[in-house]
């Protein structure tokens, strides 16, 4: 970027991702390095791109990364600090409070990462969420069950995606759970179930304007493919449409309401089966997973982490520009496959922009400007993958990727 100081980005990385936003740092002329832990010493890291690697047995222990990076710091002026993952999130806002480098702080950062700090936030702007209860307090619980009828979904408070979460049908069934759970119990929080459809924003937020935004409209919930198994898609919402304008404004609300101030975020909500009425269900401070980045990119041609890492480096010291974009639409089909490596090579359709290459699944990105065209091949594929590579395990626990 003409006419900026050279600057010194420290990434940080728990899962193998970001290998984009690594690069455009590059690109933009920043030195680079990368905090990742020991076990992905080898992994697929655009090391061309990258100034130093520096390894840590783990990214959670908080004193030892905050030791780690300070001894490094000794010797490298450090001018940003930017998360790769949503585990990240709260890690690096601790670095940039100790090492006191601008960005999100650790009170905005738990906006993004605590699912009953943004629920209580929300609600308390004014944004319509689900019913919901701190599982802190057991007399709160009890009324919580009388009053809102099941089914409830457990949630830990801090973890990414559907990972840990369990649907709860009768309060003989909770308690048991939160016994389980012991000293964990006040890292949960109780929420209504409710069914319906579930959509999610991906947006580029400059000094608290939302600049881009796509809507999207999963096949199934996420939770569902999780839990039950099932092929995972999502495609572009129909541009125009009340769907569209109406999650547009209310990401909006929800960007302002939890103090975003720039990068880029991935928001989810529902639109109730029984009321047609939208609910804020979560938000974070990076690239959605699943593919989203190629989802978003096939569709607009806008990578969402090489904009993030333009957006990181300015820090309003100059305008940030979004890059000339088209309307097109984009879905994203993915599945666990029984084979190993997947052979896809019977899959020839001109509208696919990207081939998913990881061990035991199969995956596309797909992009045209007709949106019925996306629909019919993502119907399609569905029905292929299930006959030609379909597997299912048990929904993890703990994070995997």
């Amino acid at each position: 970027m003409a006419g900026l100081p050279p600057k010194t980005i420290l990434c940080i990385a728990s899962y193998e991702k970001g290998q984009e936003f690594i690069r455009e740092c590059k690109r933009q002329g920043c030195n680079v390095f990368l905090l990742t832990t020991q076990a992905l010493e080898h992994a697929d890291w655009p090391r061309e791109s990258i100034d130093e690697m520096f390894y840590i047995p783990d990214l959670y222990n908080r004193n030892d990364v905050i030791l780690g990076v300070s001894y490094m710091a000794r010797s490298r002026v450090i001018h940003r600090v930017v998360p790769l993952d949503d585990y990240d999130v709260e890690m690096a806002a601790t670095l940039r409070e100790h090492l006191r480098i601008p960005g999100m702080g650790e009170s905005t950062a738990r906006y993004f990462r605590d699912k009953l700090a943004m629920r209580v936030r929300a609600r308390d702007r004014g944004l319509l969420v689900p019913d919901f209860v701190h599982t802190l307090n057991h007399e709160m619980v009890g009324e919580f069950l009388r009053n809102v009828p099941p089914p409830w979904v457990l949630k830990p408070r801090s973890e990414a995606s559907s990972v840990g979460i369990k649907k709860v049908n009768t309060p003989d069934e909770l308690w048991p759970l939160l016994e389980a759970l012991g000293d964990r119990q006040s890292f949960y929080v109780l929420e209504r179930y409710i069914p319906g459809d579930i959509y999610h924003v991906d947006a580029i937020v400059s000094e608290r304007e939302v600049v881009f935004a796509e809507v999207h409209e999963y096949g199934q919930p996420p939770m569902t493919v999780s839990h039950e198994g099932g092929v995972f898609t999502t495609r572009t919402v129909l541009r125009g449409s009340t769907e569209e304008q109406t999650l547009r404004a209310l990401n909006w609300q929800v960007m302002g309401a939890l103090g975003f101030v720039r990068g880029v975020s991935h928001t989810e909500f529902i639109k109730g089966r029984d009321d047609g009425r939208f609910y804020f269900l979560e938000t974070a401070a990076r690239v959605g997973g699943a593919n989203i980045v190629e989802l978003v990119e096939g569709a607009t041609g806008v990578n969402l982490w090489a904009e993030w890492a333009k957006i990181e480096i300015l820090q309003d010291e100059k305008p940030y520009e979004l890059p000339p974009h088209r309307r097109d639409y984009a879905g994203v089909i993915i599945s666990l496959a029984h084979q190993e490596h997947p052979d896809t090579s019977a899959y020839q359709d001109p509208e696919i922009v990207f081939r998913l290459r990881k061990k035991n699944h199969v995956g596309f990105a797909i992009a045209s400007p007709d949106p019925y065209r996306i629909r019919y091949l993502q119907d399609e594929y569905c029905r292929r993958i299930y006959a030609d590579f379909f597997a299912k395990l048990p929904p993890p626990d703990k994070p995997t990727s």
